[in-house]
C-alpha cells in the first residue's frame, strides 16, 4: 500500500516537473527566436556580421524545441506508466543535459575570441558608417539607437568616429547620435567634440551583454536542474513499473 502511495506521489511529481520542463524549453526556444529576430538592440549588430552569434541562437532553438518535445513524452509516460517511453525518455533527457554543458563549455572558452569579434565588428561598422547607403542601414541604425540611449560615442571614445571618412576629412562633423542635444539619432550633424558624449560604449555595452548572459545562464541553470530531478524521477518510477499496461497509452 505504502509503495502504490509513494509511486504516485512519484508518478505526478515526474509529471509536473516534466510540464516546467517542457515551459523552460519554452523559454529556451524563445530566446533563440529572439536573437535572431531582435532588431533594437545590440545583437542586431552583431547578427549580420558575427557567425558565432547566428550559430549560437539556432542552438538555442534547437534545444529548446527538443526539450520541449522531451517534456511532453516525460508528462506522456509518467501519467500512462510506460516503462519503455520513460527509458526512451531518460536516455534523451541525459544526452540532452550533456549537449548543454558541452555548449556551456565552449562559450565560456571562447568568450574573448567574441569579445574580439565584437570589436571587429562595430570598427568596421564604424569606418563604413555611410547614412546614404542602405547596404548596412538596420546595423547603423542599432549602433546609433545604443550610443544615443546609452549616451556614448564611438567603442573606445568618440576619437574612434575619426575612422570615418566622412568625420575624418571634417572637424566639424560627427554622427548625430554621439550629439548631446541632438533632434536626430541618425546621420551626420554639424558639431565640435565638447559637444559629444565624452565616455565609449564598451562598457555599457558589456554591461548589456552580461546582464542578458546572465539571464540566459539562468534559464539554462534552472533547466538543468530540472533535468536532473526529472532523471531522478524518471529513474526511481521506471523501476518501480513491474508490469506495462500499453492500454493505458491515448490512441489518436
Amino acid at each position: 500500500m505504502a509503495s502504490d502511495g509513494c509511486m504516485k506521489v512519484t508518478k505526478y511529481f515526474l509529471f509536473l516537473f516534466n510540464l516546467l520542463f517542457f515551459i523552460l524549453g519554452a523559454v529556451i526556444l524563445g530566446f533563440g527566436i529572439w536573437i535572431l529576430v531582435d532588431k533594437t538592440s545590440f545583437i542586431a549588430v552583431l547578427q549580420n556580421s558575427s557567425h558565432s552569434v547566428n550559430v549560437g541562437s539556432y542552438i538555442l532553438i534547437a534545444i529548446g524545441g527538443v526539450t520541449m518535445i522531451m517534456g511532453f513524452l516525460g508528462c506522456l509516460g509518467a501519467v500512462n506508466e510506460v516503462r519503455c517511453l520513460l527509458a526512451l525518455y531518460f536516455i534523451f533527457l541525459l544526452l540532452i543535459l550533456i549537449a548543454q554543458v558541452a555548449v556551456g563549455v565552449f562559450i565560456y572558452f571562447q568568450r574573448d575570441q567574441l569579445k574580439n569579434e565584437m570589436s571587429t565588428v562595430l570598427d568596421n561598422l564604424i569606418e563604413t558608417y555611410n547614412p546614404e547607403d542602405d547596404e548596412n542601414k538596420n546595423a547603423e541604425i542599432t549602433w546609433d539607437y545604443i550610443q544615443h540611449n546609452l549616451k556614448c560615442c564611438g567603442w573606445k571614445s568618440y576619437q574612434n568616429w575619426t575612422k570615418n571618412p566622412n568625420v575624418g576629412n571634417h572637424t566639424d562633423i560627427f554622427p548625430c547620435s554621439c550629439v548631446t542635444n541632438a533632434n536626430s539619432s541618425y546621420g551626420f550633424c554639424n558639431a565640435t567634440t565638447s559637444d559629444l558624449h565624452q565616455q565609449g560604449c564598451e562598457n555599457q555595452v558589456e554591461s548589456w551583454l552580461t546582464d542578458n548572459l546572465g539571464i540566459i545562464l539562468g534559464v539554462c541553470v534552472g533547466v538543468a536542474v530540472i533535468e536532473l530531478l526529472g532523471l531522478i524521477l524518471s529513474m526511481c518510477l521506471c523501476r518501480k513499473i513491474q508490469n506495462e499496461d500499453y492500454t493505458k497509452v491515448p490512441k489518436y
